[in-house]
């Protein structure tokens, strides 16, 4: 897509957080998938078999002209638990990290320096453990996951 960067994040169970990223102003399309692992071409079953090393995660098209990647950044940072290791809610293992994919320098010092603010706020009792690393090779998840809460009419999956 002409005028598009990618973003790319892990924040628990990709069903929500796609749903999240899908009513940003500027987000042309979203994909959700694996990442950050060793193995290649995973299915879903071999991701939550904790073996692969992937994280769940969201892979976000956007128009830089009308959603800047520190507006993605606020939805990633509001729509899990960054503080917590290797689980959101009751969803347990590394594929559920916390993770931003970085795919240029300007956004990893922007994802940098959003974490450490959010660290310095208060929000958060307990320490940041959300990985900022470079993206590696994306591997979209089967088709039933994709965009999973609106073909079945539902708005969030989050645990209130």
């Amino acid at each position: 897509m002409a005028n598009s960067e990618k973003a790319t994040f892990g924040a628990g169970c990709f069903w929500g957080v796609e749903a999240a990223f899908r009513k940003v102003e500027g987000v042309l399309s979203t994909a959700v998938g694996y990442l950050g692992g060793t193995y290649e071409n995973p299915t879903y079953k071999d991701v939550c078999s904790g073996r692969t090393g992937h994280a769940e995660v969201v892979e976000v098209t956007y128009d830089p002209a009308r959603a800047a990647y520190e507006d993605l950044l606020a939805v990633f940072w509001e729509n899990h638990d960054p503080t917590t290791l290797n689980r959101q809610g009751p969803d347990v293992g590394s594929q559920y990290r916390t993770a931003i994919f970085v795919h240029t320098p300007e956004q990893e010092r922007a994802a940098t320096a959003s974490k450490k603010e959010l660290e310095g706020s208060g929000r958060f009792r307990r320490p940041i453990v959300t990985e900022i690393t470079p993206a590696s090779t994306f591997y979209m998840a089967e088709d039933y996951h994709q965009q999973y809460l609106e073909k079945r009419g539902l708005a969030q999956c989050h645990i209130g």
